[in-house]
This record gives C-alpha cells, structure tokens and sequence, in this order.
C-alpha cells in the first residue's frame, strides 16, 4: 500500500480520483481549503492551514502527490487577473518548495489542455503545439507548468504535467463558471435559457471524468518527469451539437432546451481538440466511455440530484 496526498481532492475529478485510489487499496490524505468536506471515512482531510511549514509537514510519509487545486475559472480570471496569480501561482510554487524536502516518489500537476495551448493551429493539438493562452487562467495553469519544469531541471523534483480536456460526467455541479455540459442540462432542468457564447458557439474536447482519472493514473505509474501529456479523446464537439443530444435524452421527461447565443467572449477560442497519442504510446492509456454514454449517464445523475442546484 501506498500512500497518496490528492491536494484539490474534495473537487469534481478529485473526488472521482480519491474514490478511485481506495478502491485500489491507497492510503489517501487529502488537503483542501474546506473546513469539513464529506469524504470517504478512511481519508484523511487537512485543511490548509496557510502556515509557512503546513506542507512540509503534510507530506512526511507520502510517496506520491497529484496536485488538482485551482481557485478561479477563466471567466473569473478574465474579471480579475490578479487574484488569478496570486491565489493559484503563489499557492502552486510554495507546493514545489514543501516538495522539494519530502521524499515523494512523482508529482502529478494537473494542468488545463482547453487553455494552454490557445488558439488552436493544428488538430488534433499534440504536447509540442505551441504555448499561447489568451486567458489569464491558462497563462497561471502554464506559468505553474514552468515552475514544476523548473524544479525539475534544478532540483531534480519528479514533476509531471498531464492537460486534460473538458471534463464531464456525474458529480460535476452546474452553474460553477466550468462545465458546459453540466450547466446545459441544469438549465433545462430549471427551465432557465442555455448560454451559448458567440454565433457558432465552440467546439470543446469533451472527455467523461473516470477517462481523466485513468489518463492521471497512467501518468502516474509511466510518465516521465519533466513531461506534460494530453488526457483528450481527438474529437470535439460544438456547443450546438451537444445541446442537441442533450435534448434528445430529456424529450422523454419533457423538459427543452432554450438557447441564448450571446457575444463571443475574447477568452475563448473557437476549437480545442487534444492528442493523446504520447501517453497512449508510454502507457496504452486511451478513453473508453463513449460520449454518448457518459452523456446520458450525466443526464441521469442531474435528474436524480436536482436539489443540488
């Protein structure tokens, strides 16, 4: 048995992550910022403390650490930049220092496939596609992957970088600034309008949240320090297309969807679609939940958990 710290596990993918890693027989610590989460009985929860030496002392004994925490969205980072840097960057870099006393075996840094990359030039976008994020939420999540390189090439610190795509499936809350799936279907639920950005809306590589956990796993045990790798599935669908097949799964319980196409937003690029070929080809990881599966299992969760939201 080993012994895991998910910091940002009592989030969407992390609690997904955490459940995961029990099931597999890990010892799991958790850190985040709430004061009593609901978490399985046999985690253990920190709440971050924001003393200078918390976590140094929170990693003694751990072998791995999968860093999942971030406090804004691009939206909110869009509204205030600053606070973007100062709660994600400066929380980021003190993690790499605590790291670099401990004696973790691999750190996984979970960063943002749909945001650092920009606009897109080639497609699918592979890891060697330039770098040109035009929100401050993905120049944070890249400035965050710089730093973990860099304490790579200094200290030698077994930092690995996985992008994951957009993220969906049962279990994500609507109405939280991310989630576009999550935040259609609720609409429709509440018979609120669907909010579509620009006259083509975007086109997102929508990836169900158990593929992100296996696709963090398999950088775990076979990715190299010092690499980033994509958690995509190669397709994208637009946000017209989705509400669609949305629609189509809540015609039998009678609810619609209704759209409002509003500007487009300067933070959001048309497309993104991921390769995932480099952590196929070290770890024969690839998605296995069909979109329209994952889809309609969402859309289930939502009608059964509506007093959530």
């Amino acid at each position: 048995m080993k012994h895991a710290c998910v910091i940002g596990g009592t989030g969407f993918i992390g609690r997904h992550l955490v459940r995961q890693l029990i099931e597999m027989g890990e010892k799991v610590t958790v850190i985040g910022r709430q004061r009593h989460p609901e978490l399985e009985n046999s985690v253990t929860y920190l709440q971050n403390s924001n003393e200078d030496d918390f976590f140094t002392k929170a990693f003694k004994g751990i072998d791995y650490v999968i860093e999942l925490a971030y406090s804004t969205t691009p939206q909110t980072s869009f509204d205030n930049p600053t606070r973007d840097i100062f709660e994600n960057l400066t929380f980021s870099v003190k993690i790499f220092e605590a790291l670099i006393k401990s004696n973790v075996s691999k750190i996984i840094c979970v960063s943002s496939g749909g945001t650092v990359y920009g606009r897109m030039v080639n497609s699918p976008i592979s890891e060697d596609h330039a770098t040109d994020p035009i929100s401050p939420y993905g120049i944070t999540k890249l400035a965050i992957e710089k730093y973990g390189n860099m304490y790579f090439q200094i200290n030698a610190l077994p930092v690995v970088i996985v992008r994951p795509g957009n993220a969906y499936g049962e279990g994500q809350l609507p109405f939280r600034g991310q989630g576009f799936i999550s935040t259609a279907i609720a609409s429709a639920l509440r018979g609120d309008k669907v909010r579509v950005y620009g006259k083509q809306g975007t086109i997102r590589d929508y990836i169900y949240v158990q593929d992100i956990v296996w696709g963090i796993l398999a950088a775990l045990e076979k990715g190299k320090p010092g690499e980033c790798y994509n958690i995509g599935t190669k397709v994208g669908r637009s946000n017209f297309e989705v509400i669609k097949m949305i629609d189509h799964l809540l015609d039998p319980f009678d609810y619609k969807i209704d759209c409002e196409v509003l500007e487009s937003r300067p933070f959001d690029v048309v497309s993104n679609i991921l390769d995932y070929s480099k952590l196929e080809k070290i770890s024969g990881w690839r998605p296995t939940t069909d979109f329209d599966s994952g889809l309609k299992r969402t859309v289930t969760w939502l009608l059964n958990n509506q007093g959530i939201f």
